[in-house]
């Protein structure tokens, strides 16, 4: 057991020896120089690329939010505007459409007056020659009955045909004034 005493009392790992104290420190030294000047720096700047590409994209996924966003604004307002512009339209070809159909309305409104005026006016010129040709006819029947009823001859061709006009007139005078009285009830 003394030896391993010896042994133990000589070997402490709190005190080194002298010159294992100095080789240790001179290649601590070395290491640590080498590390300083030459790993160091790459270390770094690795780090500061990695942190500038890191800040970088973040950054540029922020400019490119921010895009995006520009750009869906502008295209809201953009189909704002379409939606707008297209509500015009509409209304314009609705108030064109009135227009034109009030216009057609119009025009087939005066065509039909127009047609029923002519068509009056043709029906009293056609009843004014009727009435005409009638009346010249009525009074030579009339006559001729007359003749045949009473047995002469009734010649006097002015007082014929002063009898059957005034018998005329006054058949229309009453004729008239029926219709008067039927147009005011």
């Amino acid at each position: 057991m003394t030896s391993a005493m010896i042994l133990a009392s000589e070997f402490n790992p709190i005190k080194p020896k002298g010159d294992e104290l100095v080789i240790g420190t001179i290649a601590f030294l070395i290491i640590f120089v080498i590390f300083w000047k030459k790993l160091l720096p790459n270390i770094k700047k690795t780090l500061d690329e990695r942190t500038d590409a890191i800040e970088g994209g973040m950054k540029r996924a922020e400019e490119a939010q921010a895009a995006a966003a520009a750009l869906q604004e502008e295209y809201q307002r953009n189909l704002t505007e379409a939606r707008h512009e297209a509500a015009k339209i509409t209304q314009h070809a609705r108030e064109q459409g009135a227009e034109i159909v009030a216009q057609m309305r119009g025009e087939g409104q005066e065509q039909r007056d127009n047609l029923v005026a002519g068509g009056r006016a043709q029906l009293d010129a056609d009843a004014a020659a009727t009435r005409s040709a009638l009346k010249g006819d009525l009074g030579t029947l009339a006559i001729a009955l007359a003749s045949k009823i009473v047995g002469e001859s009734l010649e006097d061709e002015a007082r014929q045909r002063g009898t059957v006009d005034r018998f005329l007139s006054e058949l229309e005078a009453k004729a008239d004034a029926e219709a008067g009285a039927k147009a005011g009830a």
